[in-house]
């Protein structure tokens, strides 16, 4: 992977956390770790860029580390993706959160960055598709801040086709971050 790729995605990443931190402490909103926890969602990443970044970031991690790691994500996979049954969030954690925290902070995907707050995503022709944000935040009594995420997705979706040229990879990937971990 060039270093200059990863470089600029973490740009566009701390742009990402600037911005909803921004929207956040205008609500007032601090995410802290509720019932409902955001890392016990059941999230799908498509992008190969996002992929190469995180496993970068974990394989940055000492041995011991990533052997425990990868054993939850083996049992998150097992539990998550069971043959015999419909893919359901069971609200496991994220293999990479440890005691509340996330082991892999700075190479977290998109998703993982972006959720929580309400915010509008554009498509041309189409009305924005608005989100009401987690329940955590009670935003439904409180005016909307406006928070579109589109141009995050737009600045993503050119590093992608960029990525995938520049690295020979085709095809799309749905994989949570567990499946990513053990699918290196």
């Amino acid at each position: 992977m060039t270093h200059q790729t990863f470089e600029s995605l973490a740009v566009l990443y701390k742009t990402m956390d600037k911005t909803w931190n921004k929207i956040a402490a205008r609500y007032p909103f601090k995410c802290s770790g509720c019932e409902d926890n955001c890392c016990k969602s059941l999230f799908f990443h498509h992008t190969h860029i996002e992929k190469a970044y995180l496993l970068n970031g974990f394989n940055a991690l000492d041995q011991t580390c990533k052997k425990k790691i990868l054993v939850k994500a083996k049992n998150y996979c097992e539990k998550t993706f069971s043959k015999t049954s419909d893919i359901k969030s069971l609200k496991i954690f994220c293999p990479v959160n440890e005691k509340g925290q996330c082991l892999l902070y700075p190479y977290r995907p998109m998703i993982c960055r972006l959720h929580g707050l309400p915010h509008e995503l554009g498509k041309p022709g189409i009305k924005p598709i608005m989100s009401m944000g987690c329940d955590a935040g009670l935003f439904g009594d409180k005016p909307y801040i406006k928070f579109d995420r589109t141009p995050f997705y737009q600045q993503m979706a050119q590093m992608e086709i960029a990525f995938r040229q520049d690295h020979n990879k085709s095809g799309r990937i749905k994989q949570t971050v567990a499946q990513m971990l053990i699918s290196q």
